[in-house]
């Protein structure tokens, strides 16, 4: 055999050999393949409920929106109403489209542990979609309650041992609140409703009774208030709040936020209180609602919260809004705001007042350590039957908790302590001379004709709670009545 013979074989034998080689690799990519998709596969199946909740999660139609974006964000990240309710708070440097980036991303990290969350609270009822449907009359716009930030409330009837609907009038009434698909209070802040009222139980919170989470659908379920919202009686109504029960509602409500910074296990700031978050059972007891913006107190050791300022105009307190340093004496604050609001009668920011008097705090303070004075803030529909000293200690126990240095603020459980005796005093200032002199003082200064007030206007109270429906009816009570809402997906006319 010749010499190039030799070196041709040899030549074909390499050739062989890297052909081999190369359909060796092939194989072994294609088992890597096999192996890697069997794993995803069985990944999956043993993940079906993380999988199915992340699903529920994507927005329903083709924009993201931003269920968490911070005061300052532009108007594309909040709907605002043509009365321009919706205003920052303080200036945001990000864009809306960052501040939903974020958003979406924290709510994707978020998801994997939602239905683990959701098997701590096994004393809540699980209702299915149908039930709810069903138990709301096909959520009928003769059922609507009201419309707030997560969407519409609608009243219903089931079983009171079980979930089943049953016939209007009998059986346990609920308030059925839906999540609006289009809003911006979203997933995230339905499950931080199930997380603080599924472990808090207090006779001054709303009772949440259970929830669905079907497909795309959230929805919780409440016990029913009668009464509905304190915002409704101060301000909606024509017939006035007695004082009694002016005082009686002012204590129930500090006893609930007393419960949630002093009592409860792990302390809980509220974050949202006002006068449309309080609601009112048939006696007139008052229970805080809608924890969507609740946060854990700071731990042992540490001072405060850093959040994004998130609330509402006139009630947030003014250190929280310029640093976002969140503490329980935020909710102080706001406290103080609502017992003015109690007592004068008057929204915290009402733009259908005189200049000067649109800001309800900055109107009252001059009169608020004023003995002489202090009767100006009396809503004049009361009519001098109010308790003289009742009154007294009211605006006195407003101006500490709306005290600029927020150290100087009292702790809830002291204001309750003052405010337990209030609602029993008897000495009306309707059959006292020094009421008659307070009304002829009133009278010549001009301010007894009580207009203005601006009674069934949404101009009157400014919301920068970003979570809010896309038509601007953000921190609106939950049980004022408004022009119907779109349905829930599923239901029918």
């Amino acid at each position: 055999m010749s010499l190039d013979s030799v070196k041709v074989m040899e030549k074909s034998n390499k050739s062989n050999e890297s052909e081999k080689k190369k359909k060796k690799k092939k194989k072994r990519k294609k088992q890597n393949n096999v192996r890697n998709s069997e794993g995803e596969e069985e990944e999956g199946k043993g993940c079906w409920i993380k999988f199915r909740v992340m699903v529920c999660c994507q927005p329903s139609t083709s924009s993201d929106v931003d269920d968490t974006t911070t005061l300052g964000s532009s108007k594309s990240g909040a709907s605002v109403k043509s009365s321009n309710e919706q205003q920052p708070a303080v200036p945001v440097s990000s864009s809306s489209t960052t501040a939903t980036a974020t958003s979406n991303a924290e709510s994707s990290l978020s998801t994997p542990i939602i239905s683990e969350e959701l098997k701590m609270f096994s004393h809540l009822k699980t209702f299915s979609f149908l039930d709810l449907k069903l138990a709301t009359r096909n959520f009928r716009p003769e059922s609507l309650l009201g419309e707030g930030g997560f969407g519409c409330v609608f009243k219903g009837w089931v079983e009171e041992n079980g979930t089943a609907p049953v016939k209007p009038g009998t059986g346990l009434t609920v308030a059925v609140k839906t999540l609006n698909l289009d809003g911006l209070q979203g997933h995230k802040e339905w499950l931080a409703e199930i997380n603080y009222l599924g472990n808090l139980l207090h006779p001054n919170l709303v009772k949440l009774v259970g929830y669905c989470i079907e497909d795309d659908q959230r929805l919780l379920v409440y016990e029913f208030m009668p009464r509905g919202s304190l915002e409704n009686h101060l301000f909606r109504r024509s017939l006035p709040l007695p004082w009694s029960i002016r005082m009686r509602i002012a204590l129930g409500a500090a006893k609930g936020l007393s419960f949630l910074h002093e009592e409860a296990l792990k302390p809980v700031i509220y974050r949202d209180f006002k006068t449309s978050n309080i609601l009112l059972d048939a006696d007139y007891n008052a229970k805080l609602s809608d924890f969507g913006l609740a946060k854990d107190a700071p731990d042992e050791g540490k001072t405060h919260v850093s959040t994004r300022v998130m609330g509402t105009y006139g009630y947030a307190a003014p250190e929280y809004v310029m640093t976002g340093h969140l503490t329980s004496m935020s909710d102080v604050y706001s406290f103080g705001v609502v017992l003015l609001e109690i007592l004068t009668g008057r929204r915290s920011m009402d733009k259908n007042r005189p200049s000067g008097e649109h800001n309800l705090v900055e109107w009252a303070r001059p009169h608020l350590l004023d003995r002489r004075r202090f009767y100006r803030l009396l809503d004049p529909r009361l009519e001098g039957h109010f308790s003289i000293k009742g009154a007294q200690k009211v605006t006195q126990l407003a101006a500490q908790c709306l005290s600029r240095d927020f150290k100087m603020r009292p702790k809830m459980s002291q204001v309750v302590e003052v405010l337990k005796p209030l609602p029993m005093l008897k000495d009306m200032a309707s059959s006292s001379y020094y009421f008659q002199t307070m009304q002829a003082e009133r009278l010549k200064a001009g301010s007894g004709s009580g207009s203005g007030r601006g009674l069934g206007s949404r101009n009157g109270q400014p919301v920068f709670r970003t979570l809010s429906s896309p038509h601007g009816q953000a921190g609106s009570s939950p049980y004022r009545h408004q022009l119907p809402s779109p349905k829930p997906k599923g239901a029918t006319t």
